[in-house]
């Protein structure tokens, strides 16, 4: 049986389980990737806080995610495209990726 919730009951979810995983604008862009995705392959997900931060990251910027894969690996958001999803934080520098 699964049940079906919005972003509010979404982000309460994380805040229970994980608080400081991700930020309330990385929530909202990480639950609206994952209804895109339902929509798109028609497989309905069951929500899993401690998997979801387990595969996919929040950075804050660009130099952020620099520092932890390396600056001369990954130029620019498109070589880091090249090896993940990445979902971009609407009005931030930020972004989430799938940990690869």
């Amino acid at each position: 049986m699964k049940q079906t919730i919005n972003e509010y009951q979404f982000k309460n979810a994380f805040q229970k389980c994980r608080p400081n995983n991700f930020s309330y604008e990385g929530l909202t862009a990480l639950y609206d990737y994952l209804e895109d995705y339902e929509a798109d392959t028609g497989q309905e997900m069951e929500l899993d806080v401690i998997g979801l931060c387990c595969d996919f990251t929040e950075y804050n910027s660009l130099k952020e995610f620099q520092d932890e894969y390396g600056e001369y690996c990954y130029e620019d958001i498109e070589d880091i495209e090249n090896e993940t999803i990445v979902i971009p934080i609407e009005g931030t520098e930020g972004f989430i990726i799938q940990v690869f």
